[in-house]
């Protein structure tokens, strides 16, 4: 099992913690590099599923609400900030591009992520976002 490197990575409203699994500074491995996210779940809830990730760096993360993060002020949570909170991890590792497994509220901060800055993601796995009450046969 990879060694874990713990970041912290501050951002507007929010200090952010991320864990790395994996060697970054090999090209080849991290055009492979996986981020796997949720919201409300935290890094902790992927160390399973990271595990099985041995050929790939993978990248886990503590949303600005859970986990080890932190919030420095009150402003409202979006899955517009959550978006941008993505986007400055993805840049704070120096990846061009990453694939993402994005689970429940981590698929719709996904989402958001790729309307914003579709540059930044290869590919995105949206896992079971709850969009239930938007969608036209909600009944």
């Amino acid at each position: 099992m990879p060694d874990i490197e713990t970041r912290v990575l501050d951002v507007p409203g929010a200090r952010l913690r991320y864990d790395v699994r994996g060697d970054l500074s090999d090209p080849g491995a991290a055009e492979h590099a996986v981020l796997l996210i949720g919201t409300p779940m935290d890094a902790a809830g992927f160390g399973t599923l990271a595990g099985y990730l041995t050929d790939r760096p993978v990248v886990t993360y503590d949303p600005r609400h859970a986990g080890r993060s932190e919030r420095t002020d009150d402003t409202e949570i979006t899955p517009d900030v959550h978006a941008d909170d993505l986007h400055r991890v993805i840049n704070d590792l120096g990846l061009p591009l990453v694939n993402i497994f994005g689970s429940s509220g981590g698929a719709i901060n996904g989402l958001a992520l790729v309307a914003a800055h579709p540059e930044q993601v290869r590919i995105l796995v949206a896992h079971e976002p709850p969009t239930v009450s938007v969608l036209p046969d909600r009944k």
